[in-house]
């Protein structure tokens, strides 16, 4: 399939680099590690967690994973995410998203060290994002820029349609994107005239969860498309595109699984290394 965005051989490019500076740092005694913390049994974040392991083991960096019940209070695990930082001193740590409604607070997420915010979601690296300081990119916009890079699309001037207004993609995206001269319409559930919006975009990138968010007659012939949605049903992933209609008329597109998911993955193992680097002034 020509327009098949494969994300799977991005990613194994960036791993294959990033395999090469972990051998370097542990010349240097320097161990990377990424540490998770995961709260509750989200079945999309279970999946995440356990790629994130495998991409580990794959080019030789450290990781732990912390896993708390669902009913956990916001108190109990802002000292869990104190400890593991003081006891393990890892390169990078995350909270693993979607937390239970109950402790989705940015005082949790802020519970996190800024140097080893390799998701880039408190808010001083959110700060950071918007005024261009700061070292790192959030790993899925960050994917997005790299799968945008990778076919040589210059933003400047486009008009782009973010689906989706998370603290995970859509908002850190919008910033990225309008950084680099795009015109940015980001879209979330009040939005009016959705279809409008998509046909009048030269690119969409779709971010919500919600399986086919976007058809076939709601883009016009050409438009690239990038799908960083996930939901699951019957234990099967889907993606936010109906890949089958939208397909037939995207210049570019990316499947789910195998799109946006492993490149985000491996960035997010590049900035555990990039924090590694950083942190020991190499």
């Amino acid at each position: 399939m020509k327009n098949l965005i494969d994300g799977n051989k991005i990613a194994n490019r960036i791993l294959r680099q990033l395999k090469s500076e972990a051998l370097f740092l542990r010349s240097k005694n320097i161990e990377a590690k990424l540490s998770v913390v995961l709260v509750g049994d989200d079945p999309a974040s279970e999946t995440y967690v356990k790629k994130k392991k495998q991409a580990c083991e794959k080019i030789g960096i450290d990781f732990s994973l912390h896993h708390y019940p669902a009913d956990i209070s916001k108190e109990e695990i802002i000292k869990e995410i104190t400890k593991i930082q003081k006891k393990e001193k890892p390169s990078g740590l995350i909270i693993q998203l979607p937390l239970p409604k109950s402790l989705h607070t940015p005082e949790i997420l802020n519970a996190v060290h800024p140097e080893i915010d390799v998701d880039c979601l408190t808010n001083e690296n959110t700060g950071k994002l918007v005024m261009k300081t700061g070292f790192i990119l959030p790993p899925t916009p960050y994917a997005i820029k790299t799968i945008l890079k990778d076919l040589k699309i210059n933003v400047k001037g486009e008009n782009i349609c973010i689906i989706g207004a998370g603290a995970l993609v859509g908002k850190p995206l919008s910033i990225i994107l309008a950084n680099k001269g795009a015109t940015i319409t980001l879209c979330n559930e009040n939005t009016k005239n959705i279809k409008k919006i998509c046909q009048n975009s030269n690119i969409i990138i779709t971010a919500v969860g919600k399986k086919d968010l976007l058809r076939g007659n709601m883009i016009k012939k050409g438009t690239i498309v990038i799908d960083a949605g996930i939901s699951f049903k019957k234990n099967k992933m889907y993606g936010d595109v109906n890949f089958s209609e939208v397909s037939k008329k995207a210049r570019h597109i990316t499947p789910v699984p195998g799109g946006v998911g492993p490149i985000t993955v491996a960035l997010l193992l590049k900035n555990t290394i990039t924090c590694a680097k950083k942190n020991q002034k190499i």
